[in-house]
């Protein structure tokens, strides 16, 4: 039996191993990793290289865009006269009210209300049967003072005849004398009280003070009147001419005077201007509303205008001082107060904005009076932004400026077809 000896046989050069794969060498090991670095630090590179001219792209634009745009207009100058409206109260010229001056009871009227009356027309009449009864006995007395006083006097002078003689005693003559005098001061007495009771009686009539229209009548026929009452018969006012009267601020107080010609307009005829003329001021400033009551008279003959009614009062004053009128939307509202945006240069010639604390007067909703704080020259940011801060770089675009609005004259607020200034009638 032959013995065979077993050992491992080597793999011959060239086939794989075992598990089939064939060894990987350590130069080409290397190079790929050298390789897969070389790749990695060219990705790298690009994106740094791309990263960085992203951020500059995007500074120069934020640099560009982070000035906010403002549109920029000159303030407009004021109208050399500053035009205000102001609420006015209509009365009658003359407003009475019209009582009984004597007791009885109504007998009859004569006018209603809305009777246009002339100046003495009978209005109502008044019975007075007690009253009548009075000037009767007050006659009757009148006539036995006159007899005593007669009788008295003739024996006060037959008595003064005889004293003369020593007829008569001295003392007999001056009792004669001193009765003369009292029945004589009685018959005076006597005729004042039926004087004073004609004058009663007369008021049975009542009659119309001034011409004018009854605009209430408190009574009716059978009605019992009492003097002492107060209750007021008739109620009249004079209409042709009527008194508007309302209160200046005291700002303007010096600026109205007697015998301007202002304009009125009213509510029920709208498009329609009717001219009065200041005839009176209160000359006395009111220290609660700081205001100067004055009075406007306006023609009413046409009879269109009513008294009680609300009237605008339109005033057109010269100006204090020159103002300057911007948009509502240029002002400002922060902590610091009202304020509006400007643009100025800086050190560096750069566009900067510029607040500016004002005062403001005037407001009619669109517009503003500024009464301080800016002047002709500056450039008005017109709507400006809500982050807008002092010193910011601004970039500026040129805008139409603000108009005026209703900040015309008179004319233009209180437009009609009534008369001029000229002219102290009502609207036609």
């Amino acid at each position: 039996m032959s013995t065979e000896n077993h050992h491992p046989s080597k793999p011959a050069e060239g086939q794989a191993g075992a598990s089939g794969q064939k060894p990987i060498s350590a130069r080409r090991a290397l190079a790929g990793v050298l390789l897969v670095f070389a790749a990695f630090l060219v990705l790298a590179a690009a994106g740094i290289l791309h990263r960085d001219r992203t951020g500059t792209v995007l500074a120069e634009r934020t640099d560009r865009q982070a000035p906010p745009t403002v549109a920029i207009a000159p303030a407009q100058l004021g109208m050399p006269t500053d035009n205000f409206v102001l609420p006015g109260n209509v009365t009658a010229f003359t407003d009475s009210p019209i009582y009984a001056r004597t007791d009885g009871y109504l007998l009859h009227w004569y006018y209603d209300i809305g009777a246009h009356v002339r100046k003495g027309a009978l209005l109502a009449q008044i019975a007075t049967p007690e009253l009548d009864q009075q000037l009767r006995q007050a006659q009757f007395d009148l006539a036995t003072a006159e007899a005593n006083a007669n009788n008295a006097g003739i024996q006060a002078k037959r008595y003064s005849e005889l004293v003369k003689s020593q007829a008569v005693s001295q003392q007999d003559t001056d009792t004669f004398v001193n009765q003369a005098a009292s029945t004589s001061a009685a018959v005076r007495s006597a005729q004042a009280n039926v004087q004073r009771l004609k004058a009663l009686q007369s008021f049975e009539k009542v009659y119309a003070p001034f011409d004018g229209v009854v605009t209430a009548r408190n009574v009716d026929t059978g009605q019992l009147i009492n003097s002492g009452a107060g209750i007021e018969l008739f109620h009249m006012q004079a209409l042709n001419v009527l008194r508007v009267y309302t209160n200046v601020p005291q700002l303007h107080s010096q600026s109205v005077k007697r015998g301007d010609k202002i304009a009125l307009t009213f509510p029920e005829y709208p498009g329609q201007t009717f001219w009065g003329t200041l005839v009176r001021t209160a000359d006395a400033i009111d220290p609660v509303s700081r205001t100067l009551l004055v009075e406007v008279d306006v023609n009413n003959s046409s009879g269109r205008l009513m008294p009680g009614a609300l009237a605008q009062v339109h005033f057109n004053v010269p100006q204090a001082a020159p103002t300057l009128i911007v948009p509502v939307a240029a002002l400002i509202f922060r902590k610091e107060g009202l304020q509006v945006g400007t643009v100025v240069k800086n050190q560096q010639g750069q566009t900067v904005a510029n607040l500016v604390p004002i005062k403001i007067g005037e407001d009619d909703g669109a517009t503003v009076q500024i009464d301080y704080g800016l002047k002709a020259s500056d450039q008005v940011i017109q709507d400006p932004p809500d982050s807008l801060i002092d010193g910011e770089r601004v970039t500026v675009v040129q805008s139409q400026p603000v108009s005026l609005g209703n900040r015309s004259p008179a004319s233009g607020s209180a437009q009609g077809n009534g008369p001029g200034p000229g002219s102290s009638g009502g609207g036609r």
